[in-house]
C-alpha cells in the first residue's frame, strides 16, 4: 500500500506511522517531495489492510496498490527521479548519450574510441569486459583487464563509465571501476543478482529482457529498489520476435508506456535493438520523440574489423553526426543532447 501525507506533514508525524509500520512486521519506503511525504509500504497484505492507518495524525489517504510493483511506481512518486552518473545526468532536462565499444579489444582501441565520442558529445562512456556470448566458442571479453582499461579511458577523457556485470560474484568487483552497473537483457531475471546490486548502492542500468513484459521489467527493477538502491535506469534494447530482418524489434511503444508507469528514467538501445548501423539514427530519433530520455549506441574505431557486433557499430564520424542531429530535435521538446565539444 501507499500512505499519502498530507501537505507539510511534520517529521515526528511521518516518524510516528514508519514506527507503526515497523511494529507491524512491515517495511517503509519514504518518497520526499518539497510539499507532500508517501510511504510505500511492503508486507502482508492482510495484517497492512488491518491497520487503522488513515485517522493517524498528517495521513492524508490510504492507497491500495494491486501492482505486483509498488516503489516503481508513479503512484509512490509522481515526479521524475534523475539519476546521477558521475557527472552525467539521466533523466530531467537532459538526454543522454551513451556511447563506446560494444567490448574492449585493446588498450588503444577502447582509448581512441572514448576520445572520439566524447568529442562528439557522449554523457557516458559504454563498453563491454564481461560478455555474454550465445556462443560459447565467441569473444568472451578481456575481464578484469578489460574493466582496467575501461577505466583508464573513462579518467583520460572525464567521462563516467558503465558496463555489464555477468555474475554476482563479479559485482563487487565491477563496481570498484565502474560507475554505473548494467545488468543485460540476459540477466534481467537473475533475482540474486538484482538483490545484490540493491546492497551496492551503484547506479543501475537494467535491460529489458528479450521476453520480457514491460509489467516483469518493472518488478526487476523493483528488487533494486526494495534492497535500498533507488538509482536505476531501464533500458528498451529491443524484444524477440518472428521478425529476422533485424537482430529483435525495437518496442519504442513500451518506452512511451513506461514513462507513463515509472518515475524511473528510461533510455534506447537501437544498436542491440535493430543489429544494423543504418537503423540505429532513425530509432534514435524515434526514441527521442518516444519520449526516452537518452540512448546507448555502440561506437568502434573500425566496425569491420570488431571482435563483437560490428555490423551495428557507428564509426566516431557516424556518431558524431547522429549527435549533432539530435540537438536541435532535443531542445524543440526542452531537453539538452550530451556534452558540447
Amino acid at each position: 500500500m501507499l500512505i499519502v501525507m498530507r501537505d507539510h506533514a511534520t517529521r515526528e508525524e511521518i516518524d510516528h506511522v514508519v514506527a507503526l509500520l515497523k511494529e507491524a512486521g512491515a517495511e517503509a519506503h519514504l518518497s520526499r517531495g518539497e510539499v507532500k511525504t508517501i510511504i510505500g509500504v511492503i508486507g502482508d497484505r492482510e495484517v497492512m489492510y488491518s491497520l487503522e492507518l488513515e485517522g493517524l495524525p498528517g495521513v492524508e489517504q490510504v492507497v491500495r496498490v494491486l501492482k505486483p510493483y509498488k516503489l516503481v511506481s508513479r503512484d509512490f512518486q509522481p515526479e521524475d527521479t534523475v539519476v546521477c552518473v558521475g557527472s552525467a545526468a539521466i533523466g530531467g532536462s537532459s538526454f543522454a548519450v551513451i556511447a563506446g565499444p560494444c567490448s574492449v579489444e585493446t588498450e588503444e582501441q577502447v582509448l581512441k574510441t572514448a576520445r572520439a565520442v566524447k568529442v562528439a558529445g557522449a554523457t557516458i562512456l559504454r563498453g563491454g569486459a564481461f560478455k555474454p556470448r550465445t556462443s560459447p566458442y565467441a569473444f568472451q571479453g578481456l575481464g578484469v583487464e578489460g574493466l582496467r582499461l575501461l577505466r583508464a579511458a573513462a579518467d583520460d577523457v572525464g567521462l563516467p563509465m558503465v558496463t555489464e556485470v555477468l555474475d554476482v560474484r563479479d559485482a563487487e568487483t565491477v563496481a570498484e571501476y565502474a560507475d554505473m552497473l548494467q545488468v543485460g537483457a540476459r540477466n534481467m531475471q537473475n533475482f540474486m543478482m538484482l538483490e545484490e546490486l540493491g546492497r551496492l548502492r551503484k547506479p543501475v542500468l537494467l535491460k529489458r529482457g528479450l521476453s520480457a513484459t514491460i509489467e516483469e521489467v518493472l518488478s526487476a527493477a523493483e528488487y533494486v529498489l526494495k534492497g535500498g538502491n533507488r538509482d536505476v535506469v531501464l533500458c528498451e534494447r529491443g524484444i524477440r520476435t518472428f521478425e529476422t530482418y533485424t537482430r529483435n524489434t525495437l518496442d519504442l511503444a513500451a518506452v512511451s508506456a513506461l514513462k507513463t508507469l515509472t518515475h524511473l528514467p528510461v533510455i534506447a538501445d537501437p544498436s542491440h535493438g535493430t543489429g544494423r548501423r543504418d537503423l540505429v539514427r532513425p530509432m534514435c530519433r524515434a526514441a527521442l520523440a518516444a519520449g526516452a530520455d537518452g540512448v546507448m549506441v555502440e561506437v568502434h574505431i573500425d566496425p569491420e574489423h570488431a571482435r563483437c557486433d560490428g555490423p551495428q557499430s557507428l564509426t566516431p564520424e557516424m556518431f558524431a553526426d547522429l549527435v549533432a542531429e539530435l540537438r536541435p530535435l532535443a531542445s524543440i521538446v526542452g531537453r539538452s543532447v550530451g556534452t558540447e565539444a
